[in-house]
């Protein structure tokens, strides 16, 4: 049976928006102070699971909704599963939003909002793809599980909740990444770097960063024993010389507090940002010889700044297949009796995480700081192009797109990596602007049409 879903996706498109307009409106930034026994990870992730199940529920699937970390909706019939994960949870947003980030705005073929494009764009597309096979009454052979978490921009609590009670599928696909296809996907490891705590020298306060996995857009210090005309002339030059954005002004008594404005990024591409935190650490070493002597900010700025690869840390590695390490010091803040940082670092295969945590201790020896490793790890994940997964999906992609298929290893992770046969398949383009985690964040309208024609095709061809 030949189906032109280029035509079904014009007859579904405006429902389509309809509801991802309502699903982006729900602010469902993981909030563990407000979370409780009935919201595990905050209202708000909760809040979009329960709108996704209902939007579900109304077209006429079986739902699932597990501890309200994580749901699922049923489709079809056979002895093996089809898995699709996707996630309705959002990383934080920030004041550099031009228009509300919850209130999804159209302009230029563009939608804008928080999700559209990380993930609720293309996951609800893909539900879209699921629902027109269903409408369509096609046969198919095997089931379908469309699986969405609520804390994938974390520690994954959702999933890992789900997957205790829950089957595993087969084989499936995260529509949470780009297209042609993501088959493999570095290991995911965050240490976190404990120094004393700040306030007894002239460095009385540090903080900068949201997530671990977000380039660090701001970040604030608290100083003593400088002026603040001298820092003033000093954020001058650095400013002329650097491309973010220092500012000065006084504080109580005699502080003086030092403000930086970088760049956000994925945390997967620290390249693309300009980390506000490591500048703001080079900068303070300008301003007195007992702020350069610091050894927290010196650590910063002689193993951290710009220090992407982890050449600085001793940490570089490459794999022919997977490519480079990166790193991103993504948190710093205080801690109890102390002061923290995280440093997240996507990691090929050929190098393992306690290699990497016998490297780092040795530097904290000399620069006094005890290291802990963040509970949720992931191991690098490879999925062959020869796997009929795989061959499938680009065949799919290059029917629809014109466009060449060709595996791909990415440094974020995605949900696919829990499948043992598990992939990531779009929704961005390639040579697409990635907004992803970044301020006024988007999709085109377009991608999300190609997608959603993508999506069900693939579906429909993996379970008939």
């Amino acid at each position: 049976m030949e189906i032109n879903w280029k035509a079904e996706v014009d007859k579904h498109f405006d429902d389509y928006l309809e509801d991802l307009t309502t699903l982006l409106r729900v602010k469902s930034v993981r909030d563990d102070d407000a979370a409780t026994e009935d919201a595990p990870v905050g209202p708000g992730p909760k809040e979009a699971l329960e709108t996704f199940l209902s939007i579900a529920e109304r077209d006429g699937f079986t739902t699932k909704n597990v501890a309200n970390l994580a749901g699922r909706v049923e489709y079809g019939e056979g002895d093996e599963t089809l898995g699709i994960l996707g996630h309705v949870d959002v990383v934080p947003v920030d004041d550099a939003w031009e228009t509300d980030p919850f209130e999804p705005v159209i302009k230029d073929d563009k939608i804008y909002a928080r999700g559209s494009s990380d993930d609720k764009g293309p996951m609800l597309a893909c539900y879209y793809g699921l629902k027109m096979i269903k409408e369509l009454g096609l046969p198919v052979s095997k089931k379908v599980h469309f699986i969405v978490g609520t804390d994938e921009e974390s520690d994954w609590k959702g999933v890992t909740r789900y997957f205790e009670t829950e089957p595993m599928p087969d084989f499936g696909f995260s529509p949470d990444a780009e297209f042609p296809i993501i088959n493999g996907e570095k290991g995911i490891f965050t240490m976190l770097l404990h120094f004393p705590a700040l306030g007894t020298g002239a460095l009385k306060a540090f903080a900068g960063g949201q997530r671990d996995n977000m380039v660090p857009g701001d970040a604030e210090a608290t100083i003593t024993g400088v002026s603040v005309e001298d820092a003033k002339a000093k954020a001058e030059v650095f400013n002329g010389e650097n491309p973010v954005k220092v500012t000065v002004k006084a504080g109580n008594g005699d502080e003086v507090i030092v403000h930086v404005e970088g760049k956000v990024s994925h945390g997967a591409q620290p390249e693309n940002g300009h980390n506000a935190s490591t500048y703001l650490a080079v900068f303070l070493r300008t301003l007195s010889d007992e702020l350069k002597k610091d050894q927290y900010l010196t650590f910063i700025e002689e193993r951290l700044h710009t220090d992407f690869d982890g050449e600085k840390l001793g940490i570089k590695h490459h794999d022919d297949v997977m490519g480079d390490l990166s790193e991103n010091p993504g948190v710093f803040k205080p801690e109890a009796d102390g002061q923290m940082i995280s440093v997240n670092c996507r990691v090929p295969r050929g190098l393992t995480f306690a290699e990497i945590d016998a490297i780092v201790d040795k530097h904290g020896e000399k620069y006094g700081f005890t290291r802990t490793d963040a509970s949720h790890l992931q191991e690098p994940h490879y999925c062959p192009p020869t796997d009929p997964l795989v061959t499938t999906l680009l065949d799919v992609w290059k029917e629809h797109s014109g466009q060449p298929g060709h595996e791909q290893v990415i440094g974020g992770g995605t949900y696919g990596r829990l499948f043992e046969r598990g992939v990531a398949y779009g929704a961005a383009m390639p040579g697409a602007i990635d907004t992803m985690h970044q301020p006024n964040e988007f999709e085109p309208l377009d991608t999300l049409r190609l997608s959603m024609a993508i999506y069900a095709d693939a579906i429909y061809r993996l379970i008939k």
